[in-house]
């Protein structure tokens, strides 16, 4: 009896490994709750007009040489963000340090990177992706460029 009680310990710590491992692998895949919530439909709040001036800011007439030195651009941009008071932050760095932003996100690109509306796609993406982490209150929640010109010097 002395000889099998380290043997029945054994066994006994393993079925238990083997139950906890069971449980935990039940739970992690069976249980899949981010297909449950990919197939939920999501939710989009439309605004009205009037409700996105409100939380629209402009940037009209940004001019700025491209990395080739022969081509300048013309933009100007319309930023939507997710509240009034967002707006209201976004406005008074607007000068200070969006604008920075963009001149170096423009400054690194060519004439060929900015055409077509892959390009203009591309450069609305980077500028959200790099503004955002800069706003203390709210979040960006789209960048439109409104309009939009490549000339050749």
């Amino acid at each position: 009896m002395k000889k099998m009680m380290p043997w029945l310990i054994t066994i006994l710590l393993s079925i238990t490994l083997i139950a906890i491992v069971a449980v935990i692998l039940f739970k992690s895949f069976l249980t899949d709750t981010d297909a449950e919530a990919a197939n939920k439909p999501v939710e989009v709040k439309v605004l009205s007009a009037t409700e996105r001036v409100e939380v629209t800011s402009e940037l009209k007439d940004f001019r700025r040489n491209l990395l080739d030195p022969e081509y300048v651009v013309v933009l100007s941009f319309a930023f939507q963000l997710d509240s009034k008071k967002a707006k209201e932050d976004f406005d008074k760095i607007m000068e200070i340090e969006v604008r920075p932003i963009i001149n170096r996100a423009v400054a690194d690109m060519t004439a060929e990177e900015l055409s077509g509306s892959k390009g203009e796609d591309a450069l609305e993406s980077k500028l959200l992706n790099l503004i955002n982490p800069i706003l203390a209150k709210g979040k960006l929640v789209k960048v439109e460029i409104t309009n939009f010109t490549i000339a050749e010097i």
